[in-house]
């Protein structure tokens, strides 16, 4: 049954992001921000976890996920640290999954030398 919760919730989140570049003239990344400040504030009034414990990766791995991260790192940070973790909790909560995504997106462009598309 996780399975099947995770990917009809995750399968939501994607169908209502693909409604909203096709009916909406909002741009790609005008959606991920707002999918990402949306996680951020699902956690923010307390129902990320249980939606996590309930969905599984079809709400950790779309971008909601990484709004939650930041969050949570903020939220750690200013425990703390103070009014300061408000600057350094973000930060220290995504690093990792950001030095990842540049590493092996680096990698693989050198292994598979992409070309620019001629139009």
């Amino acid at each position: 049954m996780d399975y099947i919760n995770a990917f009809w919730v995750g399968g939501l989140i994607c169908a209502l992001a693909q409604i909203l570049l096709e009916k909406t003239k909002m741009m790609p990344g005008r959606i991920m921000v707002l999918l990402v400040c949306l996680g951020a504030l699902i956690n923010f009034f307390g129902w990320y976890d249980p939606l996590a414990e309930y969905a599984g990766a079809g709400v950790t791995v779309p971008l909601l996920g990484f709004g939650h991260n930041l969050m949570k790192g903020v939220k750690e940070s200013v425990d703390e640290n103070g009014f300061m973790g408000l600057f350094m909790g973000g930060f220290q909560a995504a690093a990792v999954g950001s030095s990842a995504a540049l590493i092996f997106g680096y990698l693989a462009s050198l292994i598979f030398k992409p070309k620019m598309k001629k139009s």
